[in-house]
């Protein structure tokens, strides 16, 4: 029951983040494609995170406490999706000329 609730904790700051990506920077055109190509990235950055704390999750850890896979579930899918953010905030620029 309690599997994912660091990630759960943790989705509120996701949601900071991502709406960080989607608002900076300012006074660009935001096209319909670009709004596609960000929802996309937002949707894909959630879904790598998630599988980045099933890694985490799913990993050997007999011989620590209990908190330390939530710990490192919430570290891979933070890792996750900054990364997937930076290299979409690189995509973007290169495809918009920001």
């Amino acid at each position: 029951m309690f599997r994912y609730l660091a990630l759960i904790l943790f989705l509120p700051w996701f949601a900071i983040i991502g709406f960080a990506y989607w608002h900076l920077p300012r006074g660009l055109p935001r096209p319909a494609s670009r709004r596609r190509f960000d929802w996309s990235v937002i949707a894909v950055a959630m879904l790598v995170a998630l599988g980045g704390a099933l890694v985490a999750l799913d990993m050997p850890w007999q011989h620590s406490g209990k908190i330390w896979p939530q710990v490192a579930a919430v570290l891979f899918a933070y890792g996750a999706f900054l990364s997937m953010m930076f290299l979409a905030a690189a995509i973007r620029q290169r495809i918009w000329k920001m």
